[in-house]
C-alpha cells in the first residue's frame, strides 16, 4: 500500500499521478497505521472539499435528534428563498438525498463557466450561497431524479441557520458534533451571509477525519452517548430511491450508489448498478472530496480509513488502494 499510495511518480510542480498527503487507519478501535507526505503531519489540517457533505449529514443527524428538523417537513417553511410554488414539495429528506429536482451542474475544471458549484463558491452566488442554490429552477419532481449537487448541501446549512437562533447556529457544529466526539482541529468556513459552506469548506486533520468516521462506524454512538438520531446511519447508507428512476451514466456511478450525503459500495443488480469496488466489502460507505479526500468506513471489518491527497488526475484507484490495505491489515477475528 505504501508503495502504491506514497511513491511520487513526477516532480511536485507537475502535480501528476498519485499524490497522497496522509493515511490514517483505525482497526478494532485502535490506531494501527499513520503516515504523511509532502509538508503534512498529524497536527496539520487538510481541506476535505466535498467530504464536507458527510459532515453536513452528521450535523443534520444531530439536529433531527435535537428536534430542530424533521426529515419529511417542507424545506421552505423557515427559509424564504425556497418559498415559491414549484419548490413547496421539496423536503429536507429530498435535499439530503440529492433528489430535490433543483437544477445543478457539478462540473469543475471541465466546464467552469456553466458549473453551478463554481458559481456558488467563487462567483455569482458566493455572497449568499444558500439563496443562490434555492433560486435554481426545478427540473424534475422531487424524488424522481438523483443529481449529485454541492448546492443542496450548502442549502441545507442555510435552512438550518433560519431554523435556530444565531448563537446556537454559530456554535452548533462544535456543540452538537465536534466537541462531543473530541474533534479539536475542525475549521468550518462560512459565506458572507453567515452560512456554513456545507458542501466544501471543512478543514480538519486526518486523525479527526478518522474520529468522525468512527462515530458512523459505531452507529452514531460515542462513549455510550447517542450523538446522532437513532437509526441515522442506516438512513444515511440506504440507496437513494430516485436512483431507480434516473438515467444514470457510467460517470454517475464511478463513485458507487448514493445514500444521504454519503457514497455507498452497494450494487443494485435489479437497477443495473454494479458494485464499484469489487475487492472491498459491500457494506463499505465513504465520504469523498475533490482531488482525493476520503473517509472509508467498513462495518464488517470494524475499520475506518482516512485519506488526504492532491490527486489532480485519475491515477488513484480506490479499489486497488483499499484492496492493498485489506491485504496488509489483519481482518481475522
Amino acid at each position: 500500500m505504501e508503495e502504491y499510495a506514497f511513491k511520487r511518480s513526477s516532480p511536485e510542480e507537475d502535480r501528476i499521478g498519485i499524490r497522497t498527503d496522509g493515511v490514517v487507519i483505525i482497526k478494532d478501535g485502535y490506531l494501527v497505521y499513520e503516515r504523511y507526505a509532502s509538508e503534512y503531519d498529524a497536527s496539520k489540517r487538510h481541506l476535505i472539499w466535498s467530504a464536507s457533505k458527510s459532515v453536513t449529514n452528521a450535523i443534520f443527524g444531530v439536529a433531527v435528534k435535537d428536534g430542530y428538523v424533521q426529515l419529511d417537513e417542507p424545506a421552505y417553511l423557515d427559509y424564504a428563498p425556497l418559498n415559491r410554488e414549484e419548490t413547496h414539495p421539496i423536503t429536507i429528506n429530498h435535499l439530503l438525498r440529492m433528489s430535490s429536482g433543483l437544477y445543478s451542474n457539478e462540473m469543475y475544471e471541465s466546464s467552469p463557466l456553466q458549473s453551478t458549484v463554481n458559481n456558488m463558491l467563487f462567483s455569482a452566488g458566493h455572497l449568499d450561497m444558500g439563496a443562490f442554490a434555492a433560486e435554481q429552477p426545478v427540473v424534475a419532481p422531487p424524488d424522481t431524479q438523483w443529481e449529485y449537487s454541492s448546492l443542496t448541501s450548502t442549502l441545507l446549512m442555510a435552512i438550518l441557520k433560519d431554523k435556530i437562533d444565531t448563537a446556537t447556529y454559530d456554535d452548533y457544529p462544535w456543540t452538537g458534533l465536534f466537541d462531543p466526539i473530541g474533534i479539536k482541529s475542525a475549521v468550518f468556513e462560512r459565506d458572507v451571509s453567515g452560512t456554513f459552506v456545507g458542501s466544501s469548506y471543512v478543514h480538519i486533520t486526518p486523525r479527526d477525519m478518522a474520529r468522525f468516521g468512527f462515530l458512523f462506524l459505531n452507529d452514531g454512538i460515542w462513549d455510550g452517548e447517542q450523538i446522532l438520531a437513532k437509526d441515522w446511519v442506516t438512513y444515511s447508507t440506504t440507496v437513494v430511491p430516485a436512483m431507480q428512476t434516473t438515467k444514470l451514466t457510467p460517470e454517475d456511478l464511478e463513485g458507487g450508489t448514493y445514500g444521504a450525503q454519503w457514497w455507498l459500495n452497494r450494487s443494485v443488480p435489479e437497477w443495473g448498478i454494479p458494485i464499484p469496488f469489487p475487492d472491498v466489502p459491500e457494506d463499505m460507505f465513504y465520504a469523498s472530496g475533490h482531488w482525493g479526500q476520503a473517509i472509508f468506513i467498513i462495518l464488517s471489518l470494524d475499520m475506518v480509513i482516512a485519506y488526504t491527497a492532491d490527486n489532480r488526475d485519475d491515477s488513484m484507484d480506490y479499489n486497488q488502494f483499499l484492496k492493498l490495505i485489506l491485504e496488509g491489515v489483519s481482518t481475522g477475528s
